[in-house]
């Protein structure tokens, strides 16, 4: 099955560099292109894409509320914030928009296609290295303060795996930290997502980070 894309950059070259790289994928297909967040929500009306590549920082309508409109939406879109984070701070908002992952402008462009399919399976893509910048970089913040949102009906062997997923630990480092197998913690994360009606693992990060299970300092 080909995997429907929009991309939404305002930067004219970002779109071609994507266009041209997808064209040599087989099982992917460009469907739309978008200069401002605004275009991009209603390709994602018009079009039904699997995937909307998402920049946070264009004209008028931002990527964060592209990304709340097109995740509220009927259409079923999934969305992979694309940014510079080095400069970016709003990284830790699309995720609670709604995006399902995000990707760094300086990845390799074979890395970007595997997110594209990765996020159109349905799964999220958040790098471990990237999960734990996150957390530094907003942790420090009034207005990112987590909440200490409570956890109520998880198991002490769940938060210790919702821990470290909020850590960014892949779910064969979790195995080897907490002596389990690889299957157990699929078991586990699997578990969290329902207990905590939470649609990926992006979100359980973001949970964590709001119960203080996650911060630089611990």
């Amino acid at each position: 099955m080909t995997v429907r894309v929009v991309l939404a950059d305002d930067q004219p070259l970002v779109r071609t560099a994507l266009r041209m790289v997808i064209a040599d994928a087989p099982d992917l297909e460009v469907v739309g292109e978008a200069g401002t967040g605004a275009e991009a929500v209603q390709l994602a009306e018009n079009v039904h894409p699997d995937v909307v590549v998402m920049d946070i920082r264009m004209p008028g309508m931002d990527g964060i509320d592209a990304t709340r409109l097109i995740t509220a939406g009927t259409g079923g879109a999934h969305v992979i914030v694309l940014t510079t984070f080095d400069d970016d701070d709003h990284v830790y908002g699309a995720l609670r928009a709604g995006a399902s992952g995000f990707l760094v402008k300086d990845m390799a462009l074979d890395d970007i296609l595997a997110a594209i399919r990765v996020v159109a399976a349905g799964d999220a893509l958040i790098a471990p290295s990237v999960t734990r910048r996150l957390i530094e970089e907003f942790a420090g913040r009034p207005a990112s303060a987590p909440r200490h949102r409570p956890l109520d009906g998880i198991t002490e062997r769940e938060r210790e795996v919702l821990t470290l997923v909020g850590h960014g630990r892949s779910n064969t480092e979790i195995a080897a930290d907490l002596f389990i197998s690889v299957a157990t913690v699929k078991t586990y994360v699997t578990r969290l997502l329902a207990k905590l009606d939470a649609r990926d693992r992006v979100q359980l990060v973001i949970i964590a980070y709001e119960a203080g299970l996650a911060s630089p300092s611990r």
